[in-house]
């Protein structure tokens, strides 16, 4: 499955795993997760963007904790309409992006947003399109939250921090443990160690990535690491 294939299938998506369904769901401990380290780091008027907002039930999640300025990028216009209807409010005073994220970052001013973050998106971007990771540093100006599935093993990947504790020598901050229960499939799919690659959700590719090393490969500064049942929240700054 190529780039295109893959945004395209995301694009048409209906039922399990589609907008409506996580409409369904709302928010959940992924939407605390982020709230609580937008709201450790900046205050309520950050300008903040959630990359594959889906119906916005995060971004949701964010508007009732008091931030103001929010964005979204979601490829499904689906999930636009199922907004409107569930969170009228969000949908009235966000700014949206209909389209990919590869065909609109490049398109975002130098620290356009105080903060963006990831919900199971960035798992899917496809390896041709791994030069976005850079684009999302460039636009972030400053902090950025990534709340992904980095797959066996990924979670016992510890950061300098916590491996710095567990030898004695350090307190790694946020090393708490959280619980996550939102279904994508995962655990049904047929996970390939060589590639790094889960294919779930009828065949639509997952990858496997670190993401602490992604990040901070690319210059930003590692502050959180908080490893939950399936996913991992980082949250790493510009400066």
């Amino acid at each position: 499955m190529d780039s295109r294939d893959l945004r395209r299938r995301w694009a048409d998506r209906t039922g399990e795993y589609s907008p409506a369904y996580y409409a369904h769901l709302g928010p959940d401990e992924r939407s605390e997760s982020v709230r609580r380290v937008l709201e450790k780091y900046l205050g309520r008027d950050a300008r903040v963007l959630e990359l594959g907002c889906g119906c916005g039930r995060h971004l949701a999640h964010l508007r009732d904790a008091g931030f103001e300025s929010l964005a979204g990028v979601e490829l499904n216009e689906d999930a636009f309409e199922v907004m409107a209807e569930t969170y009228p409010g969000l949908a009235a005073e966000g700014t949206f992006y209909a389209d990919a994220i590869e065909r609109v970052v490049g398109e975002f001013a130098d620290g356009q947003f105080d903060a963006v973050y990831s919900v199971e998106t960035l798992q899917h971007l496809h390896p041709d399109a791994e030069w976005v990771f850079a684009e999302l540093g460039r636009v972030t100006d400053d902090l950025l939250v990534t709340v992904e599935n980095e797959g066996p093993g990924g979670r016992e990947a510890k950061s300098d921090r916590a491996r710095a504790d567990s030898a004695g020598r350090g307190d790694p901050a946020g090393d708490e443990r959280e619980g996550t229960d939102d279904a994508d499939g995962t655990e049904a799919g047929e996970h390939s160690t060589e590639t790094g690659v889960n294919y779930v959700a009828e065949g639509i590719p997952l990858y496997y990535r670190n993401w602490e090393r992604v990040f901070t490969d690319l210059g930003l500064v590692a502050v959180e690491h908080v490893d939950g049942d399936r996913d991992t929240v980082r949250a790493f700054r510009t400066t």
